[in-house]
């Protein structure tokens, strides 16, 4: 199958159906041998050399006019040619026109997402040149006449089965090709001959280097190298942000390149080649010298560097960082959502995972970028998985919220007549503008319980909410408290007289509103600790404005988190939080939204809650006032943020201490993602992801208590799982 033109309940059904199973198995194993090359070189190394990569990227994005004239003046040095592309028609032009003046008739192709974003294949195809991808991946989904659906692994979507019908069939073979290692053969005999013969080999580049012209290619099949040394002509295509300074610059990203792919130690082949023109060219039929012709015939380097919209995004403070990507696809196999359905769904015209949204945006605009957007959301986990650490969610909320702007013709009028009050208003969809506003409807929701319940869960209602707001009506909606948390501790007396320690315990949208068990215990927990514990009078974080894309309402709510929270930071409170996404909300994406000091002030003394009754334990509180485990089974799952936080240790550590026996899910999401399972076109999918984690606790439900951190963990946990699963704070609290 190829890029779905509608991410639509159907289309995501059909791949679910025709892909998932080769997806999920191909970038589950590449992220879990990712983990393991990490934790074999060391964590704290391989930060140094994300750090130093990372840093490396920004200096050359920045003098990147500058690395563009050294690196044409180097090249030229060596005998070969630069030319700078405005797009990508521009490009394909240049390189058509090489490869007619050397009346080519074939040409063969290493691996090149550059290549792909310019649709060089299709052109020169059009002036009748034979043209052969020699990467097995490329070569699959060429034959298949598909588009890739991994950047790394084109054809990671299918199965070594459908790779042998489809030889099989294409090449009528003498014999069955029913092992990999046949296939393999098969395919490297018959692109072997494609690249004795052809006229023009063309590559990418991984890595460009400023200081000497030379390029740095990264491969595990070698092909790239023939491709650049057999045909007497070699053309590279590369993006402008793919030039470093120096030879001494490509060692943290030798480094993290193959680590971050495939989960390898280092490349199987790293070629770093200097092309000068008077190289002889391999000549496989020469009688003298086996392997090599005469070193009178000159040889042609011309070396493509494509801008096609990336002058524009370097100038873009929001897509800038996308320029840092190293086409590494780790973003994309890291992200629950990509390992269920792939690039055919999660992704534009080239480019897939994540960091499609940045190079799409850019590259196609934003109606190509708009067609997958929504697929990501927001987990955080490719931030931690990128070898540059490029803030992946902000993208691709910076995206959305763009997208939103542009939604609805005529919205610049409805803003003339005052009949919308602002910009982001007017173009938001509908369905977003609820979900970003939930804590209003969750306001009126407790205000008017248990009737809002009642008139919510009527069939007709849910009809009608799947048919205006696409809110799937398979999906149980939340249960409205009569009474908040806020309202429940502003009528208790004060339990603690002489505080260890002072709390502001933070009421996030759903512990006020609709999961209040779990704020209860967190204030009789933190009390029987030896603190004083208020509930503050305060409003959403904003991220669920945030994750519809609606950043300005995001920055109001964030700044009125932070004065209200700042004023009780001010006078000694520390500010608990119960759900995972609000504090990286107040760690991270504050960073963003507000001025820099109540960024500051509000990250720095805010605590997720079992790290900071971890804390109280540590310096000597009492943990049998605790409820303890006396050796009972809990079954755990940590949220999404709260690993990426790198929080998950805290709860297990106090659980461990109180003698509850505790299996931790390996199962990285449970595919909720907040208002994402409630969509109709993604509920499907969302379940998808979360069957995994439902198969690994299914088997010990009945001997284990069920317990998740995060409010969506929960949720669907209760769709996927019975009985109800709890908050673990609800299992040590002392009431209990």
């Amino acid at each position: 199958m190829s890029k779905t033109d509608e991410l639509d309940a159907d289309a995501i059904r059909e791949l679910l159906r025709s892909e998932g199973d080769g997806i999920k198995e191909n970038t589950r194993h590449l992220n879990e041998e990712r983990y393991d090359r990490i934790e074999e070189v060391g964590a704290e190394t391989h930060e140094r050399y994300r750090s130093e990569a990372r840093q490396i990227k920004e200096d050359a994005i920045e003098r990147l006019p500058e690395l563009v004239e050294r690196t044409t003046a180097a090249v030229e040095d060596n005998g070969g040619t630069v030319y700078v592309a405005d797009d990508a028609a521009d490009a394909r032009r240049y390189v058509r026109d090489v490869v007619n003046e050397d009346d080519a008739e074939s040409v063969v192709k290493s691996k090149s997402m550059t290549t792909e974003e310019i649709e060089l294949n299709e052109a020169l195809e059009a002036s009748d040149v034979d043209v052969w991808e020699t990467d097995l991946g490329e070569f699959v989904v060429q034959i298949a006449e598909e588009g890739p659906s991994h950047i790394v692994g084109p054809s990671l979507h299918r199965t070594r089965e459908d790779v042998t019908e489809l030889f099989e069939r294409e090449f009528d073979t003498d014999e069955p090709l029913d092992t990999a290692g046949k296939l393999t053969a098969f395919a490297r005999d018959y692109l072997g001959e494609r690249i004795e013969d052809a006229d023009v080999g063309i590559t990418g580049a991984n890595f460009v280097l400023a200081d000497s012209g030379s390029i740095a290619l990264v491969t595990n099949e070698g092909n790239a190298r023939k491709c650049a040394s057999v045909p007497d002509t070699h053309v590279a295509v590369a993006g402008l942000e793919k030039i470093i300074p120096s030879v001494g610059d490509l060692h943290p990203f030798a480094e993290l390149i193959s680590r971050a792919a495939t989960g390898q130690h280092i490349p199987q082949y790293l070629s770093i080649l200097t092309p000068p023109v008077d190289t002889p060219p391999v000549d496989f039929g020469a009688p003298d010298e086996p392997g090599f012709g005469g070193s009178d015939v000159d040889r042609e380097f011309h070396l493509v560097l494509v801008d096609n919209g990336r002058r524009e995004m370097r100038a873009d403070d929001d897509l800038r960082e996308t320029l840092y990507c190293i086409r590494c696809g780790a973003c994309a196999n890291s992200c629950a959502n990509f390992q269920s359905v792939g690039g055919h769904a999660f992704g534009g015209e080239t480019y897939t995972g994540g960091i499609a949204t940045g190079w799409e945006a850019g590259i196609e605009g934003l109606d190509t970028a708009a067609e997958f957007n929504d697929l990501c959301t927001g987990c955080s986990r490719c931030v931690n998985a990128c070898p540059v650490k490029i803030d992946i969610p902000w993208i691709n909320t910076v995206v959305r919220d763009r997208i939103n702007r542009g939604k609805d013709p005529g919205f610049e009028d409805l803003l003339v007549e005052g009949l919308v009050p602002d910009e982001e208003t007017a173009g938001t969809p509908l369905r977003k503008r609820f979900f970003g506003n939930f804590e209003t409807a969750a306001k009126l929701g407790s205000l008017t319980a248990p009737f809002s319940n009642a008139i919510a869960s009527a069939g007709p209602i849910r009809t009608a909410m799947e048919s205006l707001l696409g809110i799937d009506a398979r999906r149980d909606l939340p249960s409205f408290e009569r009474t908040t948390l806020r309202d429940w501790a502003s009528d208790r007396e004060a339990a603690v007289t002489d505080p260890r320690r002072r709390v502001a315990l933070y009421p996030d949208v759903y512990t006020n509103h609709v999961q209040t068990s779990r704020g209860k215990a967190a204030v009789r927990v933190l009390e029987a600790l030896g603190c004083e514990v208020v509930v503050p009078d305060v409003g959403g974080s904003g991220r669920a404005p945030l994750s519809q894309g609606m950043i300005e309402t995001a920055e109001r709510k964030a700044e009125s988190v932070c004065e209200t929270l700042g004023q009780y930071v001010d006078r000694g409170y520390d500010v608990v939080v119960i759900e995972p996404s609000d504090l990286a909300m107040f760690d991270r994406e504050y960073e963003r939204l507000v001025d820099d000091d109540h960024y500051r002030t509000l990250s720095d003394n805010s605590f997720e809650l079992f790290e900071y009754v971890y804390g109280l334990l540590e310096n000597g509180a009492d943990e049998s006032v605790l409820t303890p485990g006396d050796g009972d089974g809990v079954a755990y799952h940590s949220h999404c943020q709260q690993r990426t936080l790198g929080l998950e240790p805290y709860t297990e550590s106090v659980l461990d201490r109180l003698d509850y026996d505790v299996l931790t899910s390996d199962v990285e999401c449970c595919g909720m993602a907040g208002s994402f399972g409630y969509k109709t076109e993604f509920y499907e999918l969302s379940m998808d992801v979360g069957e995994t984690l439902a198969e690994q606790f299914g088997d010990v439900v009945d001997e284990r208590a069920v317990v998740a951190s995060g409010t969506s963990c929960l949720e669907q946990l209760d769709s996927l799982l019975a009985p109800a699963p709890r908050h673990p704070v609800e299992l040590v609290d002392p009431k209990d």
